[in-house]
C-alpha cells in the first residue's frame, strides 16, 4: 500500500465533520490537521483526539493537500492559502461564491502545477456513471424532470451565513444537479428561472422553478426547494447521508425517442415489440440493475489521494466542470431576478447571486 497522505481539513462545521469521518476511515489519508478557527469547536475536536489548530499556517510542514469545506464566501481565500503553502485542493462545491473568484482559484492552481479538484461527490456514487451509460438505450434526449424538495429543520438556518448570498437551496444544493445534468446531457445553455423567498422570508430564495435548455435543443425542468417536504430529492433516493432520511423514490424521469429512465434507480422503458415506439403501444418496463451501496465522500478522497499519486482519474470534477456548474447555478439566481432567460456567458463575474 502506499504511503498514506497526509492532509488537513480546513472547517470542522456539517460538511467538514462527515470529511473529517472519512478520512479517519480511509488508508490513504492520514490527518494532520484540522483547521477551525472557532475556540470552543477546536476543544471538542482535542478532546477527541483530533489535531484541531486555528489557522492554516498553524498545520504541519509534511502536509501536502487538504479538504476545504468552509462557507462557500471563504472558498477562494482558504484555496488561495493552501495553494501558496504548495497543498493540492479538493474545495467543497459549489467552487466558489462569484465567478471571478472560480477563475482566480482556477488559474492559481494552473499557474502553480498543483491540482484542484471540486467535491461534486455524486460522481463517485456507481449508479451515476451507470446511468450516463444507459442513456443511449432511450435513443435521442427528448427532456427531463427533476423534482428536490427537502425541508430543512428551522434551526439549519439559526447559522448567520446559511440566511445570505451563497447559501440557499441554489447555491447548496442545485449545484450538485447542474453537475449531474453536465454528467448526463452536457451543460445547460439557457435557463429561465421563478424564485420566492416567501416560505423561510430570507433575502436568497428558499424555492425555485426552473426551465433548462440544452446544447442537443433538449429541454428539462427542475423544481427545488428547502421549505417543501416531500420523498423526492438525491438525498432521499439513494439514503448516502445519514443525517436526511430515505425515502428511496425517484426524483430524476429522462425521455427519449426510444424510451425513458428513472433517476437513481435505472429503472428503465422501452421497446415492447418490433416497429416503431409510439403512444399506442404499451412500453417494456426492464428492472433496475442492482449497485453497492458506498460513501461517496469516501470513494471522492480515496480517489483523490490516488489521483496526487498517478494524476489520472475519469470521475472527479476538475475546475473547469466546477465553474461551468457555479455558472448556470448563478444563472438561475440571476433570471429569477431579472425575469429573463438567462444563457451560458451572461453571468457578470462579481455576481454572487443576488443583485445589489
Amino acid at each position: 500500500m502506499s504511503v498514506p497522505l497526509p492532509l488537513c481539513i480546513i472547517g470542522a462545521g456539517a460538511i467538514g465533520r462527515r470529511h473529517i469521518e472519512v478520512a479517519s476511515a480511509s488508508p490513504a489519508i492520514r490527518i494532520t490537521a484540522i483547521v477551525e478557527p472557532d475556540a470552543t469547536t477546536r476543544a471538542t475536536l482535542t478532546t477527541e483526539g483530533l489535531p484541531a489548530v486555528a489557522t492554516i499556517d498553524d498545520a504541519p510542514a509534511e502536509t501536502r493537500a487538504c479538504v476545504i469545506a468552509t462557507p462557500t464566501p471563504d472558498h477562494c481565500l482558504s484555496t488561495l492559502a493552501a495553494l501558496a503553502r504548495g497543498w493540492a485542493v479538493l474545495v467543497e462545491k459549489p467552487i466558489a461564491d462569484t465567478l471571478d473568484n472560480a477563475q482566480l482559484m482556477a488559474e492559481t492552481a494552473a499557474a502553480k502545477g498543483l491540482p484542484l479538484i471540486v467535491g461534486h461527490h455524486r460522481r463517485c456514487h456507481p449508479f451515476v456513471m451507470a446511468t450516463r451509460a444507459a442513456l443511449p438505450d432511450i435513443g435521442q434526449l427528448v427532456g427531463l424532470q427533476g423534482m428536490w424538495s427537502l425541508r430543512k429543520h428551522d434551526t439549519y438556518y439559526d447559522v448567520p451565513w446559511r440566511r445570505l448570498p451563497g447559501a440557499g437551496p441554489l447555491a447548496t444544493n442545485l449545484s450538485h444537479e447542474i453537475d449531474l445534468l453536465n454528467v448526463f446531457a452536457g451543460l445547460p445553455v439557457e435557463v429561465t428561472a421563478l424564485t420566492s423567498n416567501a416560505a423561510r422570508g430570507h433575502v436568497i430564495e428558499d424555492t425555485a422553478a426552473l426551465a433548462f435548455r440544452f446544447d442537443s435543443g433538449a429541454l428539462g425542468s427542475f423544481l427545488i426547494s428547502d421549505a417543501g417536504a416531500s420523498p423526492w430529492s438525491f438525498e432521499a433516493a439513494s439514503a448516502e447521508n445519514p443525517a436526511i432520511a430515505a425515502s428511496g423514490e425517484d426524483y430524476i424521469r429522462i425521455t427519449g425517442t426510444l424510451g425513458a429512465l428513472s433517476f437513481p434507480s435505472l429503472t428503465r422503458w422501452g421497446a415492447s415489440g418490433p416497429g416503431e415506439v409510439e403512444w399506442s403501444k404499451p412500453l417494456k418496463r426492464f428492472a433496475p440493475p442492482g449497485f453497492d451501496k458506498v460513501d461517496p465522500l469516501l470513494v471522492q478522497i480515496d480517489r483523490f489521494a490516488a489521483f496526487l499519486e498517478t494524476g489520472a482519474d475519469d470521475i472527479l470534477c476538475q475546475p473547469r466542470d466546477g465553474i461551468a456548474a457555479l455558472e448556470m447555478t448563478l444563472a438561475t439566481a440571476l433570471s429569477g431576478q431579472t425575469h429573463r432567460p438567462v444563457r451560458r456567458g451572461e453571468v457578470p463575474g462579481d455576481f454572487t447571486g443576488v443583485l445589489t
